[in-house]
Order: C-alpha cells, then structure tokens, then sequence
C-alpha cells in the first residue's frame, strides 16, 4: 500500500494547498475547486483551484515577459537546462510514477514508463539543440547569398489529456523550450496534481539557474480554461491533445484568428493478422493493444481484422488469453488491468456495449462492470470482444475502453479497405510474416494512418518518430523527427554582397 500523502510530500506538493510548492511560487487559481479523485481507491487526493480569467491573464504576461529573455539564451544553452531538468525527473522517477498511476489509474510500470519518457524526450531535445537547421539556398542573382533560418514562435499553449498525464506534454515542452519558446500548459482536469509535480520539478531549475519562472507557467481547470488558450492571438501555437471534438473546437477557434495548431486526436486502430502470422507473437500485441492502460491509449487497439482461414484459431486464442487478465489495483504488479479514468468512462463503456448489442454485435468475451470491495472506486470493467462488422456506427466512433472488435477478411486488399474505413487515422499494424503483404500495407495503396507496423502492435511509439495522425486524428506531429518545426517560424533571408542592386524579373529602376 503506498502512503501517497508522503509522495505528495517529496514532489513539493501540499495536500491543503497543492498549487504552491515549497519555497516556490508555482500556480494556483482562484477560480473554483477541482477535486482529484483516484480512480484506484475512489479517494480524494487534493482539491486545486481552477484558473480564472485575471489568473490566465497573470500567467499570459508572465510568459510575454520570460519570452523576451528566453529566446536571447543560446540553443545549445536552452538545451542544457532542459538536460537539468531532465535529471531532476531521473531524480524524482518513483514519486512521480507512482503519482502518475494513482492519479489516472494506469499500472505503475507504465506510470514509471511514462515518466522514462519524460526522461528520454530531454534526452532527445538536449541534441536537436545544436540540431536546428535551416538550408542554404543558390541565388539566381550574382554574389547574393540565400538561406532559411528558424526563429521562436512565442508563447506555446500544451492542452494535454488524462491518459499521459505527463508524457505528452513534455513532447511539446521540451521541444518547444530549446527552440526558444515558452509554454503555458492546461493539463487535464482530472488528472491536475501530476501536473503540479511537474511544474514544481521545472520551477526549482528554472530558479536555480535565475531563469524567469513565467517560461513554464500552467493553468488548471475545464473546458473553459482550454478555451482561453484557443482564443487568445497572444498564443503563437496551440498543441492540443484530445478527443476529436475538443480538437475540431479547438482547432476552429485558433483557425479564427489565424494562430496555429497541432492537434492530435482520437484513434480508432486496428490490426490485420494474415494467414502467415506468427500467432505466438501477435496474440500477445493484440491483447495488450487492447486492454493496456485499460484501453484509454489514442493507439489502444480497437478492431482486430483477422482472415477467415484463421479466424476461429485466432478466437479460441483470444478466449483463453483473456481469461488469464488479472484486474485490480494496478499499483499492484501482478494485475494487468487497472480501472477506467472515472464512473462517467464506465457510463461510456456500458453505452457502447448496448450499442454494439443493439447493431448486432455478438460478445465472445462479456463485458461487466465489476463490484465488490476490491473494486469499490465503482471504475473498474472487464475487457470484452465482440464480434462486429466495421460499418457498425459504434465501431467507427472511439470509446475510450477496455473493447475489442472482432472482424473477417478474405482478401488483403479487402482488410486494408477496412482499416481505413474509419474517420480516425492515427496507429495501425500487420502481423505477417509474407513480405509482399507488408510492403502492400506499407504502400501509397496501404494504411492510411500516420503510424503503420509490422508485427508490432498498435499500442507505443518511440520518441525519436513523428508521433500523430491524419484525418479526424488531426494531421499533427509530435515529438521526433521534424515535428520540432512546428514550434519554429521559418524565415528566408537574402543577402546582397555586390555593389549593384538587381531587381526581380530584370525591371529597371534608377534614380539619380
């Protein structure tokens, strides 16, 4: 049993006052009261203050001010504070895993996970520091000289979701740090005192380094604080993490008064498993794809399009494999499954599993809100399948939950069409061990989603890789690669070294 009051403790979190940290102004709101239940016990862990709009307007002109300083420190010294940071949070690993858990309800390997990825995107940005390159350009005009370079937007507003409390903010924030920017974060609002832990680890760097703190500020609360991000032009970039809908609103807004937006949204992934799959690995991908996290990843597996001549195997296997899920605490290591985020994503999942009734789907594996004293926080369901067919208006929504979609194929062309019959495309996968089918699922005339795999799962993404997808996922891209272009304004310059002035499209133009 962890005493998560000490914890609160080592990551400078008062219970009474959670928004303040210890010898450190970090931000608290004076708006109402957001209070933090876990989802592992159903117990009140703090109450928060939302901010309200004389809060986020303190914050905004906080972040306005550190900016002026912040883009005048060197990249490759933007990146050595980031690497302080980074080794604070290697510091503060366990605390801030077990917090990560507790809060939002996923199990502690993966809560520690998450805060390793934390870790691992310092990692990252501390070398695209030195590694922000621009192309230099032939002029088409003698002794000029043309190039890009890349210059700090400003003020990056992190709107990040419940299911990585921590992980995915810190994509956006690292980056955006050794680019130049400064950040202002809306963590989720149920999920609020992870975010606090962070802050506090940020604030003691900045502070011991006589940075400004108003480079990472954070303002907590709902919808409406979410909103005062979204339509405020002061806010160069807005990377919004979430669900479709609160993209498309976020994503309006900003358009509205032309800011920019990086959005990644909802998944609604699936795996394709061919006649040549090796089931010994792929069974294992699916089930976790499917019930990780208790299926509240973007990337969680949904559909699982399986051909026809192994499909009753496939079945049988999945029958038996979910009968060995252990479900309860997940600070516990030996149960795989912990409990949905609240009771309102259990209303979430039993509307589904009516709906999926409803349309005609059949269950090989029931569903079940489970009770009892080992599951008292009223969060916790069992995993299901059912068998579907993929034009179900319930299979082509996301339901962040524990329930996998079973469906037939008898041709490859046939279940790449299925795959991307969907309105999301974030993560997808083959398991085959044919090359010809990989390469097809691989191909312009293949997946349509923005991460594709073979003979991995749907579920994860290594850092070093653009992370998001494209259509209702929203078409952002965060973390590796190039996605630190998002967080920059790209800018040509010319430079004339003649003694002469040609013009463009050889127009003459004197004076005397």
């Amino acid at each position: 049993m962890i005493d998560i009051q000490q914890i609160l403790t080592k990551l400078n979190i008062n219970p009474n006052n959670p928004g303040v940290s210890t010898g450190l102004k970090s931000w608290n709101g004076s708006g109402e009261i957001l209070e933090s239940y876990s989802p592992v016990d159903g117990k009140l862990i703090a109450e928060v203050h939302s901010a309200n709009p004389e809060d986020f307007e303190e914050v905004v002109e906080s972040a306005s001010q550190a900016f002026k300083i912040w883009r005048l420190v060197p990249a490759p010294k933007r990146g050595e504070i980031v690497r302080q940071i980074g080794e604070q949070l290697r510091g503060n690993k366990q605390e801030l895993g077990t917090l990560v858990s507790y809060e939002m309800g996923k199990s502690l390997q993966e809560g520690l996970g998450e805060v390793q990825e934390m870790i691992d995107i310092c990692d990252f940005a501390v070398g695209l520091s030195r590694q922000l390159y621009g192309l230099s350009m032939h002029s088409e005009r003698a002794q000029h000289r043309m190039y890009e370079q890349w210059q700090p937007l400003g003020i990056v507003g992190i709107i990040s979701a419940f299911n990585f409390p921590v992980a995915v903010w810190s994509w956006n924030a690292m980056l955006a740090w050794v680019c130049g920017d400064v950040c202002i974060w809306k963590p989720s609002e149920k999920t609020p005192l992870t975010a606090i832990a962070c802050q506090n680890i940020i604030q003691i760097v900045l502070k011991n380094n006589q940075l400004p703190e108003g480079i990472s500020g954070i303002v907590t609360g709902g919808q409406a604080v979410g909103e005062y991000l979204a339509d405020d032009s002061r806010i160069a970039l807005v990377s919004a993490t979430g669900s479709t809908r609160m993209g498309k609103a976020v994503g309006e807004a900003v358009a509205r008064r032309l800011g920019k937006s990086l959005l990644e949204l909802g998944g609604n992934n699936a795996i394709i498993v061919t006649p040549s799959a090796d089931l010994n690995v792929a069974i294992p991908g699916i089930v976790f794809g499917a019930v990780g996290t208790a299926g509240q990843r973007c990337t969680s597996t949904r559909r699982l399009i399986v051909h026809v001549d192994i499909y009753e195997e496939v079945k049988n296997r999945l029958i038996k494999a979910y009968a060995q899920l252990r479900i309860g605490n997940p600070l516990d290591e030996n149960n795989h499954v912990g409990p949905l985020i609240d009771t309102i994503a259990v209303d979430h999942y039993e509307d589904a599993i009516e709906k999926i009734r409803k349309e005609g789907g059949h269950f090989i594996i029931d569903p079940k809100v489970l009770k009892g004293d080992k599951y008292d926080s009223g969060c916790y369901v069992a995993p299901c399948v059912a068998e579907v067919e993929n034009d179900y208006f319930i299979v082509q929504t996301e339901t962040f939950a524990p329930i996998l979609y079973l469906i037939k194929y008898d041709n490859l062309d046939k279940a790449i069409e299925l795959q991307n019959a969907v309105p999301q495309g974030l993560s997808s996968s083959i398991f085959t061990l044919n090359i010809r089918e990989s390469e097809q699922f691989l191909s312009q005339t293949g997946s349509d989603c923005g991460i594709a795999n073979v003979n991995i799962g749907t579920s994860g993404a290594e850092i070093g890789g653009a992370f998001g997808g494209e259509k209702e996922t929203g078409g952002g891209r965060e973390s590796g690669s190039d996605a630190w272009k998002a967080y920059m304004r790209r800018q040509t310059t010319t430079i004339n070294y003649s003694a002469t002035l040609p013009l463009a499209q050889g127009i003459k133009f004197e004076i005397e």
